[in-house]
This record gives structure tokens, sequence and C-alpha cells, in this order.
């Protein structure tokens, strides 16, 4: 069973930083792809960042410049290094991979539990 763990949400102020970090066990194929979501209050979940095993990355148009998403050396782990936080990004923080595992060899989505970020003065 692929599992995902994430941790280093917390509550921070208005302009500092945060690192969420998200580990994979289990099976899954090298090749796939990494990727963090939030989903704030009343709002549905969306894409913050994602990337692929060769590196390859795009991020929504509200966090560019401001979040960076990057890979580990440990097998498929992924971080999300969070710069200037505003108000805004105050939500949940989900850890999501997709890849080919033996029980679905055309490939599949696992998730994390999530972690709270909160950004409040």
């Amino acid at each position: 069973q692929v599992q995902l763990v994430e941790s280093g949400g917390d509550l921070v102020q208005p302009g500092g930083s945060l690192r969420l970090s998200c580990g994979t066990s289990g099976i899954i194929a090298s090749n796939n792809i990494m990727g963090w979501y939030r989903q704030a209050p009343g709002k549905q979940r969306e894409l913050v960042a994602r990337i692929t095993s060769g590196g390859h990355t795009n991020y929504a148009d509200s966090v560019k410049g401001r979040f960076t998403i990057s890979r580990g050396n440990a097998k498929n782990t992924v971080y999300l290094q969070m710069n200037s936080l505003k108000p805004e990004d105050t939500a949940v923080y989900y850890c999501n991979i997709y890849g080919s595992t033996y029980d679905a060899p055309g490939g599949r989505e696992f998730w994390g539990q999530g972690t709270q970020v909160t950004v409040s003065s």
C-alpha cells in the first residue's frame, strides 16, 4: 500500500516562511508526478505546485515567485518551501503522488492526510 506522510504545517506570521515535507512509502513507479494542493475553508481544493520525476515544475499563479517545490534525495520525497506567506495562504495542504503501481499499472493517485498552515498576526 502506498502511503504519504506530511509534516511542517504551523502557525506563522505574515511575511514568514514554512517548509512542508512529504515522504512516500510502498512501491510506485519512479516515473511519477508529485504535487501539493491546498483547501481553504469554504473553497475547493486547488493545485499549488507539482513536479515530475524529471524535475519539471509548474505553479499556481498565486504562489509563483514565493513557493518552491523540490524533490529530495530519498525516493519519492517532496518539499514545498513557502516564503513571503500571506493570510490568503491559510489552508490545509495535501501531498499527492500519481504513478503506476502493481495493482494499477495504468496509474493512480494517492493523497496525504493534510497539514494545517495558518498565516496570521
